[in-house]
Order: structure tokens, then sequence, then C-alpha cells
């Protein structure tokens, strides 16, 4: 029987994507031991696995991680492929201790510690910041009839490019920024159906991530000071207008229909009418990535893990970033995510 390792630290980070590497940047300016352990093979964390045309909502000015901006790119928007090479640049720039790919299987109680266990390693250590992200937890809904549909059914995950489906039939299901880019770009090489469970809010054309990152800040400046609740950017509306969508907008394609009752053999059916398809694109949203958490039964019914600030409330050694407004207001985001980390850094070192 193959002995475990156990390698003991001050923080373990799990994940290094954006989240991890903001976490990453603080802990080393804290002077504390770390580790940051990553499932991928190369850096990224989920950015190369989404389609490549998919772009930022802001330039790359509103883009950055902790210390050290991103590079400018030229035309618009950067795509999916700059930001990978800014976060590959970003690990070398700050010398991150990156051990990858290690799959992390659980988080244990381990007396004074926290034990994190990957294969035959341990890691042992005084905190533990979370920040596996959403993206390997896709969310796929239940509709009647879904396993009767004869044609291709895909997750935003698995979508690459709208070639794919040149001459089809495809309903995108989905109201958010995913379903009206991809009804945008595929609707260029295919018929679409864009369903939704609500009528989609669109932003005005003058606002992007910028503007969506201010309004988060102003709420969560309000709440904090026990001020009225301002609203956050869902306020504003759901989807950011970026090019592309606009374009949509003026080819006419951007007319969303109410959720299909059912899926048939042959497409989706409202009632007795029924609309043919060859593929159903489901940009129905991600689930938080924590499966590694489960040994400490921390989940409460939706799903999420009671927090004050990013610390776990049923186990104050464990902190949580980069899930959503519920880790931090922004904390999905690449601007949004360092205020958060710097903030939870801050914390658990001063818990020490």
């Amino acid at each position: 029987m193959q002995q475990q390792s156990v390698t003991d630290v001050d923080v373990v980070v799990i994940g290094g994507g954006q989240a991890g590497l903001a976490a990453g940047y603080y802990l080393r300016r804290a002077g504390l031991r770390f580790v940051i352990l990553d499932d991928q093979p190369a850096p990224g964390g989920a950015w190369p696995h989404t389609w490549p045309s998919l772009r930022l909502f802001s330039p790359a000015e509103f883009a950055a991680l902790p210390g050290w901006p991103m590079p400018p790119w030229p035309d618009g928007f950067p795509p999916a492929s700059h930001v990978i090479s800014y976060l590959t640049a970003y690990e070398d720039r700050y010398d991150l201790p990156i051990e990858r790919p290690v799959r992390v299987t659980g988080v244990h109680r381990d007396g004074q510690h926290l034990a994190v266990t990957a294969n035959q390693r341990t890691w042992r250590a005084r905190r533990v910041i979370s920040a596996t992200g959403t993206w390997q937890h896709p969310f796929w809904p239940i509709y009647p009839g879904a396993r009767e549909f004869t044609g291709r059914q895909l997750h935003t995950v698995d979508y690459r490019r709208a070639s794919d489906f040149t001459g089809t039939r495809v309903v995108i299901v989905g109201g958010g920024n995913s379903a009206a880019q991809l009804v945008a770009e595929i609707s260029t090489e295919a018929a679409t159906t864009w369903v939704t469970t609500r009528p989609p809010r669109f932003l005005p054309d003058d606002v992007d991530g910028r503007v969506l990152f201010r309004v988060a800040s102003e709420r969560a400046a309000a709440v904090a000071a026990g001020k009225p609740d301002p609203g956050g950017p869902a306020s504003l509306g759901d989807i950011v207008m970026v090019p592309e969508v606009r374009d949509a907008r003026e080819r006419g394609v951007l007319r969303p229909l109410p959720m299909f009752d059912r899926l048939t053999r042959e497409g989706v059916a409202w009632g007795d009418t029924v609309r043919h398809a060859d593929a159903i694109v489901w940009a129905t949203g991600f689930r938080p990535a924590l499966t590694h958490l489960r040994p400490l039964r921390l989940r409460e019914h939706d799903g999420t893990i009671a927090v004050t600030g990013t610390c776990a409330v049923k186990e104050p050694r464990l902190h949580l970033l980069g899930y959503g407004d519920w880790t931090g207001p922004g904390s999905a985001t690449l601007l949004g995510v360092g205020r958060t980390a710097k903030a939870a850094v801050a914390q658990l070192a001063l818990s020490d």
C-alpha cells in the first residue's frame, strides 16, 4: 500500500483560475506559506474551455487582477485568448506556487487543521480558500420529453463555433449574456429560436462591465453602512450589449419566445404548437463546484454555503472566493475578485 504524503502549509488554495491567482497575490504579500492546487493541465482556469469567440464585457484596463493591469486589446473587448495569455503571464510574474494537475477529492477536519486530499497526497493547513468557480458544474433544467428529442442537446460548456450548426435549426435556451451571445453568433449560420423563462432585460448600449462593477461596489458600500439597498447590477438589466449582440438586434434575431412546455422527438412544443429543431443549446447557467467540500457538510438548501464575508459560518477555517455575489460583490469577475481576495486574506491572517 502506497504511503500517504503529507505537506504542512499555512494556507491551501483550491483552484488556479482568476480567483485563486488573486488570492495567491495577497497571500504572497502577507508572507504566508501557501500552495495553489489546480486540476487543470495548463493556466487559465475555465477560460481555455470557453468558446473561442467569447469576449469580456469590459475593456482590458477594467479587467485586471491585483497588482498588474491586463495588457490593452486594440479592438474593443478582449477575447478569451487574450485573457488566457494574461493569466498565464500573471502566474509567472508573481511566481505563484501552483501545482497542477491536482484534483482535490476532499477537505476534512483534522484537529486544529483542515486536511486537503488528492489521491495519495495530503496538504494540512490552518486555512483553506476554495476558489473552484462554477464552470465545472453546468446546470441542466429538466423538461418533459428531454429523452425523446432525437436531435443534439448541449450546454454552453460544450459549444465551440457557429459553423457546427450551418444550415440547421437551433433552439437556444436562457435569458442571460451567454444565451444572447450564442443567439447572435449561431444566427449567422443557422435558423435560431430563442426561448426564455421571462422576458430578457437588455442593458443600455453604453453600459458595460465598468458600470456594473461600479454599481456593485456602491451597493456593497451602502449595505455595509446600514443604508437602504440601492440595488445591484441586476437592477439595471441582465444582458450587456456587446457589439455582436447589438448587431443581432439590428438583424432582428433577438426576439425571444416564452419557455416551451416540453420537448418532442423533432423539436419543442407550446401546447399544440411544435417548432422543429436539429439542436438545443442550454445556456442555463452554472452552480458552485463544491463537491470537494462535501465531507465538511456545509451546504445550505440552495446549494451555497453560508458565509460571513468570505468565511464559512459553520467552518471558520474555510473561505470561499469567486463564486458570485454571495462570496463578495463582483467576486466572479476579473476586476471584482481582487477586492474580495484582499479582504479574505486579511481576515484569515488576522485570525491566526
